[in-house]
């Protein structure tokens, strides 16, 4: 599938990103489907960006890097030495936004923090992400998103009937949270910037982005302090998958009617109208009952098929749906009809297939720039536009100043 080439919503907008993994990587990718310019700088030594590991990869190139990645220019620099900070100085006089997640001190030791560039580039949006936040108790520890989870209070939650024991979100909930707030956080900042002309730093600690995605949910417990509050059912208590003769389905019932609708579904109206079931404040007033009418519903579920048991609860209007495997969701006819998934052609990488942007502009419709590029792809593109000299590119080159 193909946009119309209009420009996104953020065409003409610069961003200098000097983020890794994904926390970062995910957020300035976003703008860049949007129509932002990025230009990503990655270490001359090792692999560059630490998901450009050889996994699922071709040509070079890895799904992981690229999915957090596309539409990214790349230059790689050594910020150790004096001229690789010059060239990150440089740029930053034509840069709208900067982005680092270094751990809190590194960058200033590199001579790029806030008070640092913001000398050169007042108007500029400096956005500073971290595991901890700036200072503190664990501000300078290492930080992968299971460790966020992990202090969030998500892995605890995780709770199964089935599993002794709490478990991962097998999903890097807490870098993506962060990487979505991050977005937000620099469309907010630029519109504060038109409006009033003031360029501010932005911080955005990877707990407090995970807590605050986290909380609504997860910790309906703990947001009534007072000891005469009402207590009440965690949805992770209630939220199970359900067992048919074939398979698994998942489905939530939200209402009292759609929880009548399920009693339907299975071929027994009558459960609906059992004062123990009749109601959700029946229900929490003896979490038994929960108990009871699950057994009762697991019971009938397992003798229907997962396709017989998807219908009837459409046919009650109950949400519901299949539990599809990776290979089943690229068929699936909704995901097809929105043309949710698109291929496009990398010239080392071959067919790639990603998801497109998820909003929707009417009137500056996004058309992300199909491309991934290699470490240090336009180091010699982004310095000539800075002015530099062949022979001043070599120069840098041979002292390992660039990639």
């Amino acid at each position: 599938m193909r946009w119309n080439g209009m420009a996104g919503p953020l065409d003409g907008y610069k961003i200098l990103d000097l983020t890794q993994v994904v926390s970062g990587p995910l957020a300035t990718m976003l703008l860049a489907d949007q129509g932002a310019e990025v230009i990503k700088v990655e270490p001359v030594s090792g692999l560059g960006d630490m998901t450009r590991l050889p996994s699922f990869d071709k040509g070079g190139i890895g799904a992981f890097y690229m999915n957090n990645n596309r539409g990214k220019e790349s230059i790689s620099l050594d910020l150790t030495l004096e001229e690789g900070q010059e060239v990150i100085k440089k740029l930053i006089l034509e840069t709208d936004v900067f982005v680092q997640n270094f751990r809190p001190g590194a960058i200033e030791r590199l001579g790029l923090g806030y008070e640092d560039l913001t000398a050169i580039n007042p108007n500029l949006i400096y956005v500073s992400i971290s595991g901890f936040g700036p200072t503190g108790p664990y501000s300078n520890r290492p930080v992968l998103d299971p460790v966020i989870q992990g202090v969030c209070g998500v892995i605890s939650r995780q709770l199964n009937p089935q599993i002794p024991f709490p478990d991962l979100v097998r999903n890097l909930f807490a870098d993506k949270s962060t990487a979505l707030t991050v977005a937000q956080a620099i469309t907010a900042a630029l519109l504060v910037r038109e409006r009033t002309g003031d360029a501010q730093l932005v911080e955005v600690p990877m707990i407090d982005a995970c807590m605050y995605f986290f909380w609504p949910d997860g910790m309906m417990d703990l947001t009534m302090v007072d000891d005469d509050a009402n207590g009440g059912i965690l949805l992770s208590t209630v939220y199970n998958l359900t067992e048919c003769n074939d398979g698994k389905i998942v489905y939530f019932a939200a209402s009292d009617g759609q929880r009548a609708g399920v009693c339907s579904a299975v071929g027994h109206p009558e459960w609906a109208e059992d004062e123990r079931f009749s109601s959700m404040a029946a229900l929490a007033a003896n979490p038994e009952n929960f108990v009871i009418l699950g057994g009762m519903l697991a019971d009938a579920f397992a003798k229907m098929s997962c396709e017989e048991t998807i219908q009837a609860l459409i046919a009650a209007d109950v949400p519901c749906g299949p539990v599809l495997t990776g290979e089943e969701v690229i068929s699936d006819p909704q995901v097809i009809h929105n043309e949710t998934l698109v291929e496009w052609h990398h010239p080392d990488a071959g067919i790639v297939r990603q998801p497109k942007p998820a909003a929707r502009f009417a009137v500056t419709p996004v058309e992300p720039k199909y491309s991934a590029a290699h470490r240090g792809q336009h180091n010699e593109e982004t310095l000539l536009k800075l002015g530099y000299s062949q022979e001043e590119i070599k120069a840098l080159k041979q002292a390992g100043v660039i990639g």
